[in-house]
């Protein structure tokens, strides 16, 4: 299976019993693919040498702490943590993040929701990568591997 046929299958599965209609978009399928690819790969749930987790690299007091508290996506988080029996503190979720790439997925989306800006447009590469740097603050952002990563993403998403 190759790295974008696993981002999109776990995509498919969190829009499909996670998170309601109203996530879902192409828009939000692109946007959570080259963010899976530029963080990881689909290759780590564990991130070398540091502390994030998930195939989006997320770590237990930035986005996990994010979602969980932010007063948007606050209600969801916890729906989708009981539908996957994760007690919804940052310490259960993140555990849960090196084998429920599910759980992980849908934290992703829910992140990219609380942006007061809307998801870029399809083919916008630098709306794209602003949207990420923006979201993920990136501590290595790799700029070089952004055009390659958003490219495999459009043509995986529509």
């Amino acid at each position: 299976m190759t790295a974008i046929q696993t981002g999109s299958g776990i995509i498919e599965l969190t829009f499909q019993h996670l998170l309601p209609a109203k996530f879902d978009s192409p828009q939000a399928r692109v946007q959570l693919i080259a963010n899976g690819l530029q963080e990881s790969g689909f290759a780590t749930r564990q991130q070398d040498h540091g502390p994030a987790r998930s195939y989006w690299q997320m770590e237990q007091g930035g986005g996990i702490h994010g979602v969980l508290t932010n007063s948007v996506t606050a209600p969801y988080a916890r729906t989708v943590c009981s539908l996957r029996a994760v007690a919804p503190i940052e310490s259960d979720v993140y555990a849960a993040f090196l084998s429920d790439d599910q759980l992980a997925c849908a934290f992703a989306r829910l992140i990219l929701w609380a942006d007061p800006n809307p998801l870029p447009q399809l083919g916008d590469a630098d709306g794209a990568w602003a949207c990420y740097l923006r979201n993920w603050r990136p501590g290595r952002p790799r700029p070089d591997a952004w055009p390659d990563n958003y490219n495999a993403a459009l043509s995986a998403g529509r």
